[in-house]
């Protein structure tokens, strides 16, 4: 059996892979995955989604993850570049509430079309 030297460009098949992501869009979803690409930031997302009233103040994100306010501070500083956190400042203290339509956004980008 010998194979052809030249292959036919009429009998090949229609990409099967497309993208489902624009460029832009898949910009914006590898900033979520890498902001949620730390443990303690993970953990910090979940604390908030799971509390009572659905945020937290920075008062209450230390002690759980045993870290200082001011890496926890670091920490929420880059979940809310992101887009991730939504902040309120609330007299001294700030306050994180989970922004739902970015995280779901980010999960849509891995689902398929």
């Amino acid at each position: 059996m010998s194979l052809p030297t030249v292959i036919d460009q009429t009998a090949c098949c229609v990409p099967r892979v497309t993208s489902a992501l624009t460029p832009h869009d898949a910009e914006r979803a590898a900033r979520v995955f890498k902001a949620m690409g730390d443990p303690t930031r993970v953990l910090l997302l979940s604390l908030i989604a799971g509390s009572p009233e659905g945020e937290a103040c920075i008062c209450d994100l230390t002690q759980p993850v045993g870290l200082s306010q001011a890496t926890v501070s670091h920490h929420m500083k880059l979940l809310a570049e992101a887009g991730l956190v939504t902040r309120e400042q609330r007299g001294r203290w700030a306050y994180f509430a989970v922004n739902d339509e970015v995280l779901r956004a980010a999960a849509d980008a891995l689902r398929p079309a």
